[in-house]
């Protein structure tokens, strides 16, 4: 399979949308009849307070009085508005559920579970700071997007906005964060990697239990709580193979050593740091891997890691990868 992807794999990621049906949390609701729910279609790529403008035009013949401080929730889960619309999707809904059922509350924002969002602004800046984090992973510095101009910054963004593709690729080229490539690689630590052909992958994976051993993934229980998922930064670093190429399995083996089989993971060929303060501890359980899930798509664990990197990451650079984890207790 090609290192480079394909402008039909980038569309596919581009044009993602998932149908919305939002209704007005009943608490806020002042006419009567009640306003219908809202259908709309979510970027995979965008994120929820985008949303905004439209909801507010749609319900608000039905608003209470007072300060706007939007938020949704689904199922009573307040929604982490950071994390990208399709990922938020194929985390907490095993089953896909089309429409997607959320409702919005423009009131009485839950502090101790989300960080205040001011609209699009605080949206952009948490984005920038997204792209900071992983120039930062892949070059060792920001600087290239610490240095880009505000035209070029409102451009990047308002691409984004927009789904608008070409004008994306066409700046953020500039900033010189991949492809990710075979020849990118050393064939081992000692040799020095080209600037603008970087070997580390910034990844984020959320890593979602199921409790018990499940027969179907529809039978995994609602979550209720953040608490449920752990949510995990960690760079994939790395380095030629001779007679091959890194698959997920052996990407996923060097990210969650914690997870999955370390024994194995030694003759893998690549390398991660297993530390971490934020990983998820498993104590005298084994894991169970029900599920992979990145932009949708439940990925066959033999397909080239770089294939993934470069096809199904983000605008911010991130590759979002959803785990479903089944625990079960050792046999002794």
């Amino acid at each position: 399979m090609e290192t480079m992807c394909s402008e039909e794999a980038l569309k596919y990621i581009w044009e993602g949308a998932i149908p919305l049906q939002i209704q007005l949390h009943e608490s806020e609701i002042t006419s009567i009849p009640p306003p219908p729910p809202l259908m709309i279609l979510g970027l995979r790529i965008g994120y929820l307070p985008l949303l905004i403008a439209p909801l507010k035009a749609h319900f608000s013949s039905a608003l209470p009085p007072g300060t706007d401080n939007v938020w949704f929730d689904y199922k009573g889960l307040p929604l982490k508005w950071y994390v990208p619309t399709g990922v938020l999707f194929d985390l907490l809904c095993a089953e896909p559920e089309r429409p997607w059922n959320l409702t919005v509350h423009f009131r009485g924002s839950p502090g101790d579970v989300l960080t205040p969002c001011e609209g699009e602004e605080s949206v952009k800046w948490s984005y920038i700071n997204s792209l900071k984090e992983a120039a930062y992973v892949i070059n060792g510095n920001c600087k290239n997007v610490m240095n880009m101009s505000q035209p070029d910054q409102y451009d990047l963004w308002q691409s984004l906005l927009k789904g608008n593709m070409e004008g994306y690729m066409k700046i953020s080229s500039r900033l010189k964060l991949g492809p990710f490539g075979e020849d990118s690689l050393p064939s081992d630590e000692s040799e020095t990697v080209a600037s603008s052909r970087p070997c580390r992958i910034p990844v984020r994976l959320y890593v979602r239990s199921v409790g018990k051993e499940i027969v179907e993934i529809e039978d995994a229980p609602i979550v209720d709580s953040w608490d449920k998922i752990s949510y995990i930064n960690r760079p994939f670093e790395m380095y030629k193979e001779e007679g091959g190429y890194v698959s997920l399995k052996q990407a996923m083996k060097s990210l969650l050593p914690e997870i999955f089989d370390t024994n194995s993971s030694q003759d893998e060929g690549s390398s991660n740091d297993p530390k971490d303060p934020n990983a998820p501890e498993f104590e005298d359980e084994s894991m169970k891997l029900i599920l992979v899930r990145v932009q949708g798509i439940e990925l066959d664990m033999d397909i080239p890691f770089f294939w993934v990197a470069n096809c199904l990451k983000n605008p911010e650079f991130y590759l979002h990868i959803c785990l479903f984890i089944s625990k079960q207790p050792k046999l002794r």
